[in-house]
């Protein structure tokens, strides 16, 4: 009769649940290396069967053994996370308050949460007996081969370990074809292999490497000073100034020591410009990291890098969690982005946890850009981060010449003033390309009704329906509701007309002011499909586009050296949000956008529409640029108590019941009254600025704190509490920490 269990098994599964689950190990032997962490189980869960990850085996559980369940079976051979990515999860897990399970999944692709193997299996080509007799002419009987069929017997002579899949995959359709023949007439044979890893990755590929400047030279020798280990680096150089040249030569350092890098980009847009770059100087296999991506080819891309067949992972966000045990490098690209926050489910920070994981894993960190996030600056300023600066810009370019249109006195015809107007004219009559910065997509931001005041409402939100011509109809851009366009207004049946400007009424303008001057634009209306983007911005390259008409999605790291004049249409968005970072991020749009004008020997303007030209902020930003800003910002932060001198936590809830959501908020706000608290504020709870969104009403509680220790062992103590607070069904409630938004 056999004993008590002595080994139980600690599983993370996917659930909301901030929890983990203890199980009996499967039937049969343990795996070869034992109960490892990392290891993929299926388990029963609930009514169903899940894939859990294993965190530990124990030799005790608080729940009777006679309760627990057996785990079905063990998916893995070896763990599928290396020690350094199981740690990060883990720390990120009580970090940001979350459900270890939802933390376990965001960092595994679809088709391993679904169970899929792990490691892949890949094709491989021998040639047979009876090839070798048939290319010695020894076959009985006699065999004629032709060109092609020759030439693959050959091939295969010559792979004396078999020809692999990659080598396979490189063949010509018709050399392939050859193969598979050769393979039916028993000439050759296949089996199935583990992939073979390489023992060095391949030599980086010096040619058309360009001199660095001395700027470039100082960043470089000053990384490669530093030595092996930890060390964060902040690289702040100018739009133009050769990051990406950077970023190339630290990571040709990095493959000739057999390691691996990693690079994070915000935005998938970014990622086939980067990619392109990186293939034609870096002799190794990259794997791509993306939402636009298939599941199975995102798993094929982190088979890759785990493997240790890529050298270098270029993804965005979730790429932060991609495991590479020749871990040598870590770079964040434009790190200021908000893109690298999840806004939903665990939201979590991939700047920050790429910063954390290159801690853990012993290498550096360079976190890239020409407008640094306040807290990034604040911690170079503070000795955390060594700073890098790239004040010029490579080749013979120089910074362009900003200024201001004010609106209050220039003529202006639909939102575009006349000077903007007549310096477009000036820079396409000299041959360059123009481009105009609007992040407001459609026609017009709403319909009004000039005789009692209407205005087109969204029925699930508290918004204005946008208006749009192609296809014509109204739109929410929050909720996605869409309505048609009404005749008449509703109301008192007047008339109706569109109110302000949008990305696709400039291009009509503009469009009846430059005929037969090829114009694109480029937003989300625009862009909706794969390859796209790519499609667009080759055009614009090729010079067949003249004027570029766009929103965000132009104004990031995109390099376009015939753009010699960048016109932003409307400043004054962001000169009075209020969010506390919303002049952060209206600094930084203006300075990224002002970079993409007069790259290469072509001078750059850059203006900037403005009713109020005397803002602070616009006249630091003119003065000095985004340093005079950011300077001028940390010490309004300092004096706020914001970040980075303080640490916010925001609870959010939300339901379909109006005033539901608040009154759970006050009953979590009492519930933290109740506890020992150190040095922490409450505020509010309040409604969201935009209370009610896609028929969901909105609030949140702020939690503040100068002590980032007080506020995590408060959270440690709340939230439990808040979890088991009486709710209604339909009250969902999330933990932001560190959030970016708090209005």
């Amino acid at each position: 009769m056999s004993g008590p269990p002595t080994c139980f098994l600690r599983v993370a599964i996917d659930t909301p649940l901030r929890r983990t689950f203890d199980y009996l190990p499967p039937d049969g032997d343990p795996p070869a290396g034992g109960w490892a962490p990392g290891l993929r189980l299926a388990v029963p869960f609930s009514r169903g069967e899940v894939v859990g990850v294993l965190l530990e085996a124990v030799t005790s559980s608080a729940v009777p053994p006679a309760k627990l369940r057996r785990a079905l079976a063990v998916l893995d051979a070896t763990p599928l996370l290396d020690a350094v990515t199981l740690g990060l999860l883990r720390w990120a897990a009580e970090y940001y308050h979350h459900p270890i399970g939802e933390v376990f999944a965001t960092a595994l692709p679809v088709l391993l949460r679904q169970g899929r193997a792990a490691q892949g299996v890949r094709t491989c080509w021998w040639l047979s007996a009876a090839g070798a007799a048939a290319l010695t002419g020894t076959a009985q009987p006699p065999v004629r081969l032709g060109t092609r069929q020759r030439a693959a017997l050959q091939r295969l002579q010559a792979a004396t370990d078999g020809l692999d899949h990659d080598a396979y995959a490189a063949l010509a359709v018709a050399d392939r074809a050859a193969l598979r023949e050769a393979v039916d007439r028993g000439w050759a044979r296949t089996d199935e292999q583990a992939p073979r890893r390489p023992a060095m990755l391949a030599t980086p590929v010096t040619a058309q490497r360009p001199v660095p400047t001395a700027a470039q030279a100082t960043a470089l020798t000053t990384i490669a000073a530093a030595g092996p280990g930890f060390q964060p680096f902040l690289l702040q150089g100018v739009t133009g100034s050769g990051k990406t040249e950077v970023y190339l030569r630290l990571l040709e350092a990095v493959l000739e020591r057999g390691q691996q890098g990693l690079v994070l980009v915000p935005e998938i847009g970014l990622t086939p410009q980067l990619v392109s770059r990186f293939r034609a100087r870096l002799g190794t296999t990259l794997s791509v990291l993306h939402s636009a991506l298939s599941d199975t080819e995102r798993l094929a891309a982190w088979r890759a890098a785990r493997e240790g067949r890529a050298g270098v992972v270029i993804g965005t966000r979730s790429a932060v969690f991609t495991p590479l045990d020749r871990l040598g490098l870590v770079i964040v690209d434009e790190e200021h982005d908000g893109s690298y926050k999840q806004q939903d489910g665990w939201r979590y920070s991939a700047r920050d946890l790429a910063v954390a994981r290159a801690q853990r894993a012993g290498v550096p960190v360079v976190l890239g850009t020409a407008t640094p996030a306040l807290e990034t600056l604040w911690n170079a300023r503070q000795g955390r981060y060594q700073l890098l600066t790239l004040p010029v810009r490579a080749g013979a370019a120089g910074a362009p010449r900003l200024g201001l249109i004010d609106l209050r006195r220039e003529p202006k015809h639909q939102g575009l003033a006349t000077a903007a107007v007549l310096a477009m004219q000036r820079h396409l009559a000299a041959g360059n390309q123009v481009l105009l910065y609007l992040n407001r997509r459609g026609f017009a931001p709403t319909l009004f009704c000039n005789n009692c005041g209407w205005t087109a409402p969204c029925r699930r939100c508290d918004a204005r329906m946008t208006v749009h011509l192609h296809p014509a109809g109204l739109t929410c851009h929050h909720c996605g509701l869409e309505d048609t366009l009404p005749y008449a207004c509703p109301t008192c049946s007047h008339e109706v007309s569109p109110v302000g400007q949008g990305t696709e009424r400039i291009e009509q303008l503009l469009t009846d002011q430059f005929p037969g001057i090829e114009i694109l634009r480029i937003d989300r209306d625009t862009i909706r499909r794969r390859g796209e983007l790519d499609a667009a911005l080759e055009r614009v390259r090729e010079g067949h586009a003249r004027i570029l008409i766009g929103t965000q999605m132009l104004a990031k790291g995109h390099d376009f050296p015939e753009v010699t004049l960048v016109v932003v249409l409307n400043a004054d968005q962001g000169l009075f949000g209020t969010d506390f970072r919303a002049a952060e991020r209206l600094a930084q749009t203006l300075t990224q956008v002002a970079g993409r004008a007069g790259r290469a020997e072509r001078p750059g303007e850059v203006l900037v529409q403005t009713g109020f030209p005397d803002h602070p902020l616009l006249a630091r930003w003119l003065e000095g640029g985004y340093d005079a800003f950011a300077t001028a910002a940390l010490a309004e932060r300092e004096a706020a108590g914001w970040p980075p001198y303080s640490r916010l936590v925001v609870l959010r809830a939300e339901s379909e019941d109006e005033g539901a959501a608040l009154a759970f908020l006050r009953a979590a706000r009492e519930a933290a009254n109740a506890l020992p608290n150190s040095g922490v504020r409450l505020l509010g709870p309040a409604p969201a600025l935009m209370e009610r969104r896609a028929g969901r009403f909105r609030a949140q509680l702020l939690l503040e704190s100068v002590q980032r220790g007080a506020l995590h062992q408060l959270l440690g103590a709340w939230l439990p509490l808040v979890e088991a607070l009486p709710r209604p069904k339909r009250v969902r409630y999330a933990l932001d920490v560190d959030p970016i938004e708090v209005a």
